[in-house]
């Protein structure tokens, strides 16, 4: 359905050899821009942009626990949403639930077919982060802690005469780091005192995980998986009586308004380095063109500032020994200029950019095209 976009993308930006980014393209009611840096010996992080005269779809997704779910999202989410949208009549909060349901069920079957060879696939997982523009409505759905912030004009001053732009977070951090997360998750396990502990400098699911909801993670869904001693050979038993995760995401829809003016979805490796206010104020002030390279590289220059590095020397390191300095990053930027009128109306092409399995091996030789798409 996408392909790695090549021509207007490049790897290797700022002579990172593991920074990969697409300045700028068209979607049907502005501009968009994407980046990813990778720290892991594996990229986790996944992102789509997929775009048709009438529509945007937007993806996230930051997998932990290695990369086939994050993977798996990416080939298989866009699909099942356009497929639901056309069986119900449009997209809708119905339909994106049913999508995401489909896409969890799905990847539980994956892991069963693949048990027996890959025991620790059951501890693979990934957040989920889904955006669509389409007929005026701004559709948000949400697992895990990635995020999406909106940069729109607000009125300040009692004359009302003078606009200020700020951050408006769109989606819920599904972290126990979050007081509100933590109660919630602990409220639906009443009879485990240990279902959320302290430990390692932060709050996790019984010791192990930051986040309540994911794809996958389906040892910690399904009791029989943890308890399998094909799972025990490759990890420890972790004593449960239900899931304590959920692969239920949270839904904003609002109309688009003439002061909404561009979205930021990234990963929670951006997210750790910059406030919502301080991204948008870079998107802000700074040109269009490489503005998600630009916020990737202002979260990897906070980043060294907290280890006394300098972005030079993050360079120098090799994938995986950069994930002690920072995470895998995938920033979206979706520009909003034109709400509800396409400059492409009368085209039937569809168009999309997926950024590459693993940046690494993209800056060791890996060949791709870009690839047009003819909607039926």
């Amino acid at each position: 359905m996408l392909s790695s976009c090549f021509g207007s993308c490049f790897g290797g930006g700022d002579g990172d050899d593991l920074l990969w980014h697409m300045d700028l393209k068209p979607h049907a009611t502005g501009d968009y821009s994407v980046a990813v840096v990778q720290a892991n010996s594996l990229l986790e992080d996944q992102g789509q942009v997929f775009t048709t005269p009438s529509a945007t779809y937007v993806g996230v997704y930051d997998g932990h626990g290695g990369p086939q779910a994050s993977r798996f999202i990416n080939n298989n989410l866009f699909p099942q949403l356009q497929k639901l949208a056309l069986e119900e009549g449009g997209l809708s909060e119905d339909v994106i639930r049913k999508a995401f349901d489909a896409i969890e069920e799905g990847f539980l079957r994956l892991v069963k077919q693949s048990w027996l060879d890959q025991p620790q696939i059951a501890s693979a997982g990934s957040c989920c982060l889904f955006g669509a523009i389409s007929k005026d409505e701004l559709y948000v759905a949400n697992l895990g802690d990635s995020r999406a912030v909106l940069g729109r004009r607000a009125e300040t001053g009692q004359t009302g005469d003078s606009a200020v732009v700020v951050a408006e977070r769109l989606s819920i951090d599904h972290n126990v780091g979050v007081e509100e997360v933590r109660k919630e998750v602990e409220a639906l396990h009443p009879d485990d005192s240990h279902v959320v502990v302290y430990t390692r400098g932060v709050w996790r699911i019984k010791g192990i995980i930051q986040v309540s909801r994911s794809i996958g993670d389906v040892y910690l869904k399904k009791p029989e998986f943890n308890r399998d001693p094909m799972f025990i050979q490759y990890g420890y038993p972790i004593p449960l009586k239900r899931a304590v995760m959920s692969a239920e995401p949270s839904i904003l829809i609002r109309k688009i308004r003439p002061e909404d003016l561009f979205l930021i979805f990234a990963s929670d490796g951006l997210w750790d380095q910059l406030s919502d206010d301080e991204a948008v104020d870079i998107v802000l002030k700074n040109p269009r063109s490489g503005i998600a390279k630009r916020l990737v590289r202002a979260a990897l220059e906070g980043a060294a500032e907290k280890k006394e590095m300098r972005y030079e020397d993050i360079k120098q390191l090799e994938k995986g020994e950069r994930r002690h300095v920072h995470d895998d990053i995938t920033v979206i930027v979706i520009y909003l200029d034109r709400p509800g009128r396409s400059t492409n109306s009368g085209m039937n092409i569809v168009k999309g950019t997926n950024v590459p399995l693993d940046i690494y091996s993209l800056n060791s030789g890996h060949q791709g095209e870009n690839t047009s798409y003819v909607s039926p």
